[in-house]
């Protein structure tokens, strides 16, 4: 297999900038980008990557579909192995000197318009905004052809596609986080000391009232704060959902969190799907 990482590409998404962040500029380099999500985890599964970066959860858009979905369908063959929470700065990006009263369109990721959409009807109400793959992808449009339009993307996509920045940090919200995880095949040793945080799927049986609660009030028993609860439908039919939760704690280390999910599956509450126990990240 190969030791090498997979992210959600092409280069210059906040993707690319999250492991560089958590491997340095010259390791992730050296890294893959694929085209997305589902391209990861099958490079991951196929062994053509050992493990793959993608993004789960934004501080204003919520869950990120793609990955859940993908978590549910490899049914615990991919597991999390660890997480980074990175800030999402958004930069308008086009040709120096192109002036904003003068930008006719906006690309961008479908996302990143909403999270900047103050900045969008101050400063180029007269802009069409269009949506692209991904914000790099937008920037490299932009960079190659000659309109007088602009993307909305990071700092590093300017760099690389040769675009300037018209303006910068353009977000309505500051504190814009997106949380990426780090997924393989095996799971990590999560004995040692520290934060760790623990992901399941929980998929109920048979639709009964306080059927969640049921799970819920396992973890409360026993003191076991949750971080995250997300439903997803279940893609067996109309009204039926499973629920990713993340618990603080390690399942290998943490009485009971153990307790808890053992309870949940020997008693025929729900069945589990474990995720993994990583590292808890730190924002």
């Amino acid at each position: 297999m190969s030791g090498r990482i997979a992210y959600l590409g092409p280069e210059g998404t906040f993707c690319e900038e999250a492991l560089i962040g958590m491997v340095g500029a010259e390791a992730a380099a050296a890294e893959v980008p694929y085209p997305s999500i589902a391209a990861c985890f099958n490079a991951v599964e196929s062994g053509e990557v050992a493990e793959a970066l993608v993004p789960i959860e934004n501080a204003l858009e919520g869950g990120v579909s793609q990955t859940l979905d993908q978590l549910m369908a490899h049914d615990g063959r991919i597991v999390i192995r660890g997480e980074v929470i990175h800030p999402i700065r958004h930069h308008l990006i086009g040709r120096k000197g192109l002036a904003l009263a003068d930008v006719t369109r906006v690309l961008s990721h479908p996302h990143a318009p909403g999270q900047c959409a103050r900045f969008l009807g101050d400063q180029v109400p007269q802009a069409e905004v269009a949506a692209s793959l991904s914000t790099a992808d937008a920037v490299r449009t932009v960079m190659a052809g000659d309109a007088p339009e602009a993307a909305i993307g990071t700092a590093r996509a300017a760099e690389i596609y040769g675009g300037a920045i018209l303006a910068d940090d353009i977000g309505d919200v500051h504190e814009n986080h997106t949380r990426f995880v780090l997924v393989g095949r095996d799971e990590v040793d999560a004995t040692g000391p520290g934060a760790f945080t623990t992901s399941i799927i929980c998929a109920i049986p048979k639709d009964r009232p306080g059927a969640l609660l049921s799970i819920l009030q396992e973890f409360s028993l026993r003191a076991v704060n949750l971080s995250r609860l997300e439903s997803r439908p279940a893609r067996t039919g109309l009204g039926r959902y499973v629920f990713f939760i993340d618990a603080e704690g390690s399942r290998a280390r943490d009485l009971p969190l153990s307790a808890a999910l053992d309870a949940i599956e020997q008693g025929g509450i729900a069945h589990v799907v474990a995720l993994g126990s990583y590292r808890a990240a730190t924002q």
